[in-house]
């Protein structure tokens, strides 16, 4: 049963949508930036159909709290999956020009330039995909209608690292993906079910691919 203290809580915690609406239109812009051998073409394809739903969904629901419609949470992880899977199509189309050279007409330098944008793309994903999920989204997390935890932060095993009342927001599953993606295991918060270790190992992953195999053509660019 959920109180009148449950309520008000619930009412006061409303999270803005702004920064993972920001972090999506920032992919589509890295999107954009790749060369033309490393997107899905037509190139406004993936861009078109990520910004048509997102821009009013962004402005008609500007705040995340359980009360809000339910399609906006499927529609929020469906473009994160279209923007996750344009991103593994360009890691292979990377992986099989820089294996490959010549084939694509483009230069190698140009190709490991892309893959830092690939990267950083592989890295704002999961950062969304962290953010949506762990304890069933931003807009029922530290409400009475959460669910188990997925990550396990600093702060929530002592609270005294932090002020009162403290939850998680967008940047701190962003440095969670940018450190997984980095150090290619979790530093920062620990993954405790067994969909948060998979997102982390396929993030883990796909980072591994681009930079074993951008470090290799480098070092025959500089050759």
């Amino acid at each position: 049963m959920i109180t009148d203290a449950d309520a008000a809580a619930e009412k006061d915690f409303r999270e803005d949508r702004w920064p993972a609406s920001l972090a999506l239109i920032v992919c589509v812009f890295l999107y954009l930036a790749l060369p033309r051998v490393l997107i899905i073409e037509p190139r406004w394809l993936v861009p078109a159909l990520e910004l048509l739903p997102l821009i009013p969904l962004s402005i008609t629901h500007r705040r995340l709290h359980p009360g809000q419609p339910r399609w906006t949470r499927p529609l929020m992880i469906s473009l994160i999956a279209l923007i996750n899977a344009a991103n593994l199509v360009s890691i292979y189309l990377l992986v099989h020009h820089l294996l490959h050279p010549g084939k694509g007409g483009v230069d190698g330098r140009v190709l490991v330039y892309s893959a830092v944008l690939v990267w950083v793309t592989n890295v704002i994903v999961f950062s969304l995909w962290f953010w949506e999920l762990d304890r069933g989204g931003p807009a029922t997390r530290n409400t009475p209608h959460e669910r188990w935890p997925d990550f396990q932060f600093p702060q929530m095993e002592n609270p005294r690292l932090a002020q009162p009342n403290w939850r998680p927001r967008y940047i701190d599953y962003f440095y969670v993906a940018l450190t997984n993606g980095s150090a290619f295991s979790p530093t920062d918060a620990m993954p405790l079910t067994r969909l948060a270790k998979m997102l982390m190992a396929a993030e883990s992953t796909a980072s591994m691919v681009v930079v074993i195999v951008v470090a290799a053509r480098a070092v025959n660019i500089l050759k």
